[in-house]
């Protein structure tokens, strides 16, 4: 049955009433769409009959404007339409006015320059660098832009590139105004009727729109939204499992890693059990907290131990925080219930050094060579054998390590060398690097066992569909459980103490730090350090200039 298109209707599961209309016929090919639906975000009939009445005037006026065509808009329309960014920016900001850290006032006067802003900057002393200013200039101006392109959409306005910029100079001065009241602000000086809000005609034409409000402690730009659906749920149907999938498909195509996808839908799948549901709507900042809370004093059910207060800010809140914040921008929420909710973390005493010491690392080498699968899977098996030795004279990652496919070890210009690439699991640079074997590796025969491995993974067998992350991930809890047998001191990590061990190793050797760091997949460390190639002939030097371990020594 078909609904009446000229009242609200009740959505059958939520309770919540919404508008429904269709589509003129002359302007589906514009919108693409026969028919346009929009949450009232309420469940009171009255209520909704008026904001159904809004919604309509809104859709209309954006309607008219799509067929009147483009047309040019004029600085007071804009400066009227901006007249709400101001608005709201205050009021996001108000209460913490020194938290507003994305608009910075001194540097208004040059965001409309007639010059391009260089992407490097010339001069010497720095080659390469990006000027500061420049940075925040850049990210000012486009914050700007990006605000203009929605509100000229939602206006049924050309997307013409003069209303493009009129409409951001009128945003950044509305945005200048509003973060000068908060400097002062900021300050103890308050006064009435300092901003000039409202004084801006607005277009009878213009269905006006609110940014949505930001929150204080993000500085990202953040979409317009109407104002009376501010702080409410823009999408009744938006659930924290559905959230996660959605930040990850974004994410994905951005290049980050499985493994932080894995890590977020662990934490969400977390909430979802402690809240009892999936609605993400409905969570709260005191639902966010009650979690924190939880998470800090609840024991693993894995581990048996409750986590660090560094493991659920840098992990749980971390995952909460992108989430929800990539839910606000994509009008699923419209606000973020994880912001600045944080954990102070001090930094634990240190009780020793972060790498194996030499007595450390021959007994987890020695136990390696010693170990026989008996029951156990073979890949597991040869795991134990091959990965502490290759951690020891790499300096990888374990779990670099543990996904290395036959493919990965190969010979070339003379070398054998493993190639270390996210194309087999995970890397956490996200960037494919090569490494030369040490001898001490070639005569303990580790080429010959990869020769005689079948194609794919050396070391696991990955899941369902080839998967690979949760394979690699109990491999890795497997071989930490392995060397804690060994070196049982909890004040080393069991797999990341061969990381820390290799960096002293090589200083010992004389390898200089920015090949080192070639070798460990770690950034430059300065701008002069990106500059030339560390190659496979260097790294081959270098590594053969670290010792063999000798297990008969004592």
């Amino acid at each position: 049955m078909t609904l009446p298109m000229t009242r609200p209707f009740k959505h059958p599961r939520t309770g919540i009433f919404w508008l429904r209309k269709r589509v003129p016929a002359d302007l589906v090919p514009v919108l693409g769409r026969r028919e346009v639906t929009r949450s009232l975000d309420t469940r009171d009939p009255a209520e909704a009959k008026r904001r159904h009445m809004q919604a309509l005037a809104e859709i209309e006026a954006q309607w008219t404007n799509l067929r009147a065509g483009p047309r040019p808009l004029t600085e007071r329309e804009a400066h009227g339409l901006a007249e709400t960014v101001f608005e709201n920016w205050l009021e996001a900001h108000r209460d913490h006015p020194s938290n507003q850290v994305l608009w910075h006032p001194e540097l208004y006067p040059k965001l409309w320059t007639a010059s391009p802003l260089p992407e490097r900057d010339p001069g010497p002393g720095s080659p390469g660098e990006v000027p500061l200013e420049n940075i925040l200039l850049r990210s000012m101006r486009k914050y700007c832009f990006e605000q203009a392109e929605i509100g000229l959409a939602l206006h049924g306005l050309g997307l013409d590139e003069d209303n493009r910029v009129t409409l951001a100079k009128a945003i950044a001065a509305a945005l200048q105004r509003a973060s000068l009241v908060l400097q002062r602000e900021a300050q103890g000086i308050f006064a009435s009727g300092e901003a000039p809000a409202g004084s801006v005609e607005r277009s009878a034409s213009l269905a006006v729109q609110r940014v949505q409000t930001p929150d204080p402690l993000r500085n990202s730009p953040l979409p317009v939204e109407p104002a009376e659906r501010r702080g409410k749920p823009a999408n009744e149907d938006a659930s924290l499992s559905g959230l996660v999938q959605g930040w990850w498909q974004e994410a994905q195509a951005a290049g980050l890693k499985p493994s932080t996808y894995e890590s977020y839908r662990h934490t969400f799948s977390s909430l979802i059990a402690f809240l009892g549901h999936d609605d993400a709507t409905r969570v709260t900042r005191n639902d966010v907290v009650r979690f924190k809370d939880h998470r800090l004093t609840t024991p693993s059910r894995r581990t048996g131990r409750i986590p660090s207060a560094k493991t659920v800010k840098d992990s749980d809140l971390s995952a909460l925080k992108a989430v929800f914040s990539w839910a606000v921008v994509n009008l699923k929420l419209t606000s973020n219930p994880a912001a600045g909710i944080t954990i102070r973390v001090s930094k634990p005493p240190r009780m020793r050094s972060k790498g194996f010491t030499d007595a450390e690392a021959k007994a987890i080498l020695k136990a390696a060579l010693d170990h026989r699968s008996g029951q156990e899977n073979p890949k597991t098996a040869a795991a134990k054998r091959w990965v502490p030795w290759l951690c020891a004279f790499t300096g990888a990652r374990v779990g670099e390590v543990a996904q290395l496919r036959k493919v990965d070890v190969t010979q070339r210009d003379g070398h054998w060398v493993i190639r270390i690439t996210p194309e087999a699991g995970t890397v956490k640079t996200n960037e494919a690097r090569e490494v030369a074997l040490h001898p001490q590796l070639i005569d303990l025969g580790f080429p010959a066992f990869v020769e005689q491995s079948s194609h794919g993974p050396l070391f696991l067998t990955p899941g369902k569909g080839g998967e690979v992350l949760g394979p690699l991930q109990g491999l890795k809890n497997r071989l930490a459980e392995f060397a804690r047998a060994v070196v049982p001191d909890p004040n080393v990590a069991p797999n990341h103490g061969w990381r820390h061990r290799f960096k002293t190793v090589g200083m010992e050797a004389g390898i200089p730090p920015r090949i080192l760091d070639a070798i460990q997949g770690q950034a430059p460390r300065s701008v002069a350090d990106s500059y030339g190639d560390v190659t496979l002939k260097t790294i081959a030097a270098a590594i053969s200039q670290l010792s063999s371990y000798d297990l008969n020594e004592t």
